[in-house]
């Protein structure tokens, strides 16, 4: 978890709803100004977003596309194990909360089927909600509102 004295800018969706990160892997310092080319990694990864909140999954969806990756979305978990079960990815980014079962349901089950990289992205964010999450197999967790930039660290760190 970060420490609480760090610094973490934030990013707004289109209709205002904020996103922060907290990971497990420890925190990474990025600058605010990075352009597209300095967060190449150097692979393009194949990400399935979770997300029911329909402006934060298509702010989300559109700047990891804009840094290069290949997005797939799913507005609730039904729909994200029906991609899980007829596409191949690298990561899947998996909002807790969603409209007909949660996320650690989602990558419990992802994970029982095939290797991949699991983000947790939810306002839970207490110490149980985390600990939840790794028991169920999410490899980070990022703590809503999500900065950005350290959501660029973190699949930096899985490329």
């Amino acid at each position: 978890m970060r420490s609480p004295e760090a610094h973490v800018p934030s990013f707004e969706s289109v209709d205002g709803a904020a996103i922060s990160v907290y990971g497990f892997a420890g925190k990474s310092e990025m600058s605010e100004n990075r352009t597209r080319g300095s967060y190449n990694s150097g692979k393009s990864l194949r990400i399935l977003v979770v997300e029911d909140h329909r402006d934060t999954l298509q702010a989300l969806s559109t700047l990891l596309n804009h840094f290069g990756h290949d997005i797939s979305t799913a507005g609730d978990a039904h729909s994200a194990l029906h991609m899980i079960n007829s596409k191949e990815f690298d990561v899947v980014l998996c909002d807790i909360g969603l409209p007909d079962g949660n996320g650690y349901d989602v990558i419990a089950e992802a994970k029982r089927k095939r290797a991949l990289k699991a983000v947790a992205l939810s306002a839970f964010a207490a110490r149980d909600d985390i600990e939840r999450g790794r028991k169920a197999g999410f490899d980070f967790h990022l703590g809503k509102p999500v900065d950005f930039h350290e959501l660029r660290s973190v699949l930096g760190q899985i490329a």
